[in-house]
């Protein structure tokens, strides 16, 4: 038990340093996102180390159930690649830019607008792709009009990981926890929306407090003329993310899993776009960009994690733990540990850690913590950034664009937003569940 503890938790580690002070491994002209090869190293490990039989492990990956991280990944990916094509056909720049038009000078306004646009947009997509799409536009924008960027890029990135509570697409650590646990679209949605509106309200309030004095500052920047250049496959886009939106709401009903809807979603869209741009005698330059920017890492990343709780699970650690957090006051134990852990060991391995460290627990002890544990994986990413993989991939786009925001900064802003939000979200969880 001991020594599988000693190599997990000196992956974490590893993983959290080389996030902060080596980002990325270079070999010649290749560069790899050194947090997926270093987890990958400590999967390899224990399995060298015989914490995992290959055996078992291979049923696990290849079993029909809902806690296969295959399927998981599947449903993630593709509807990923759903939103990175609305984007390629520059609907959400669209959007940005339309925003800026509205606000004019006003930052107070442009600010409001900017709030409720990614919030609303996370909901029917991904907060990671909102993150990485509307970050460079306002870096760009607040240059131009010679104002602070800190404003609108922390109220950008709380919106967005706090509406992706909303609907189990939102985040793949809503993903993993739901599925594992046989929760639908819509049983989700009936008990996340509340707490969800009541974080984005509390936070968009605490966000107003904090920059209030910035946002009265008139803005000076000239807006662009942002069209949308080919309309048909606008169209193309949206239908397709909306029929899939809506069959994975009703999808339970008929017995049909998630990840079969969006991976078909992403297989017709791909044929559509084709057949589309064959007519048009055109290159599909957005499907290629989909594939180019699909975030693949995750692959070995989930992969490799999931390895090492199936280690932790196979030596009784996870059993163990799952005793120290009891099953009492369920919701506050298990949304303050995961949203801390998410900070240790980032949201996704905590995710894939908890599953079956709640295995033990039952009926409202058992819905509670679930509920919890989303709340901590979404939440969590806003104390740190090596709290979610948009945190990483933000901080990483802010040094590209010359914005200085410290990690303690981060924290700073992170834990005035983050708590209140948190408190008040669990507070809500505990009367409804």
């Amino acid at each position: 038990m001991i020594p599988c503890i000693i190599i997990v938790a000196l992956t974490c580690l590893t993983m959290i340093l080389c996030v902060l002070f080596k980002p990325q491994f270079k070999f010649g002209k290749i560069s790899l996102d050194s947090y997926w090869v270093i987890v990958l190293i400590g999967a390899i490990l224990v399995i060298a180390f015989g914490f995992v039989d290959l055996g078992y492990l291979w049923e696990t990956l290849t079993a029909n159930t809902a806690v296969n991280p295959l399927k998981i990944l599947v449903l993630f990916i593709s509807m990923t690649i759903l939103s990175i094509f609305l984007d390629e056909v520059g609907f959400f720049r669209y959007l940005a830019n339309l925003s800026l038009k509205k606000a004019k000078s006003s930052q107070m306004k442009l600010f409001v607008i900017l709030y409720v646009v990614v919030s609303v947009l996370t909901v029917f997509t991904s907060n990671d792709i909102i993150v990485l799409t509307f970050t460079p536009f306002i870096c760009y924008f607040c240059k131009n009009a010679k104002i602070n960027p800190i404003p609108y890029l922390i109220g950008e990135f709380i919106a967005a990981n706090t509406m992706s509570m909303t609907l189990i697409i939102g985040n793949p650590t809503n993903i993993y926890i739901a599925t594992a646990y046989g929760i639908n679209f819509f049983d989700y949605f009936k008990v996340m929306i509340l707490p969800t509106l009541a974080s984005a309200i509390i936070s968009f309030v605490i966000l107003y407090l904090i920059f209030r004095k910035d946002l009265k500052k008139p803005a000076e920047a000239e807006i662009e003329d942002v069209k949308i250049e080919n309309k048909p496959l606008l169209v193309i886009g949206l239908v397709h993310l909306s029929v899939c939106t809506i069959i994975l709401a009703i999808g339970p009903y008929f017995n049909i899993e998630m990840w079969t809807v969006s991976f078909i979603s992403a297989i017709s869209l791909f044929l559509f776009v084709l057949i589309f741009s064959a007519i048009k005698k055109s290159r599909p330059k957005e499907l290629t960009a989909c594939l180019k920017r699909a975030p693949w890492q995750l692959i070995p990343f989930v992969l490799s994690m999931f390895i090492m709780v199936l280690a932790f699970k196979n030596q009784g650690i996870t059993e163990k733990i799952g005793e120290l957090l009891g099953s009492n006051h369920s919701v506050l134990k298990y949304g303050v540990v995961s949203y801390l852990a998410a900070n240790l060991i980032n949201n996704i391995p905590m995710s894939v850690l908890f599953c079956p460290i709640m295995e033990g627990l039952t009926g409202t002890a058992a819905t509670g913590a679930i509920y919890a544990t989303i709340v901590g994986s979404n939440l969590g990413a806003l104390l740190t950034p090596i709290g979610a993989l948009a945190g990483i991939m933000w901080s990483s786009l802010l040094k590209n664009h010359n914005v200085k925001l410290s990690f303690v900064q981060f924290i700073k802003y992170g834990a005035m937003i983050s708590i209140p939000s948190l408190v008040v979200n669990l507070a809500i969880l505990f009367v409804i569940v």
